[in-house]
């Protein structure tokens, strides 16, 4: 009966893309439906899918999510589990090189959450009243756009 959603956002915490799954999956189960529904607008042509850079959590710290993200060329600020760091020790020089961690870019990620914040605003995402999961995400794509329609009439009123 539960349902966790999972959430791209832009640095200006909008949502760009998202994945809703049963509230007792893990969080790494979403992260590449989530990757594959990015799709970041141009002026110009078609919409990248592909974003600079991802931050995320110690939840995706995975060796599969962060393959993944080498193989499409997306750089990647993850902070490393304790029992993977622990594992990787214990192997010694066969434990390969530590993945990158940038700890200044790290400090970003709290965008995600004021996403999500963002999101709980609207009490029906907050509080999930619909059965039906389909109904779920309509209502989560209803608050998107009235955020980013919020978004550029606060553009508007900063340029005016």
């Amino acid at each position: 009966m539960t349902t966790k959603l999972r959430l791209a956002a832009d640095r200006r915490c909008r949502p760009i893309a998202r994945h809703t799954t049963c509230g007792q999956r893990a969080d790494c189960t979403g992260f590449t439906q989530v990757m594959a529904a990015i799709r970041i607008p141009r002026r110009v042509g078609r919409p990248r899918t592909r974003p600079g850079h991802v931050l995320a959590d110690k939840a995706y710290s995975s060796k599969a999510i962060r393959s993944h993200l080498r193989r499409r060329g997306i750089k990647a600020t993850i902070p490393i589990k304790a029992d993977q760091a622990a594992n990787r020790r214990e192997k010694g020089s066969r434990g390969g090189r530590p993945p990158n961690f940038d700890r200044e870019r790290y400090k970003q990620r709290n965008t995600a959450e004021r996403a999500f914040n963002k999101l709980k605003q609207f009490r029906a995402v907050a509080t999930r009243y619909d059965k039906r999961d389909y109904m779920y995400r309509a209502t989560v794509d209803i608050a998107t756009m009235k955020i980013w329609l919020r978004d550029l009439a606060q553009d508007r009123r900063d340029t005016a």
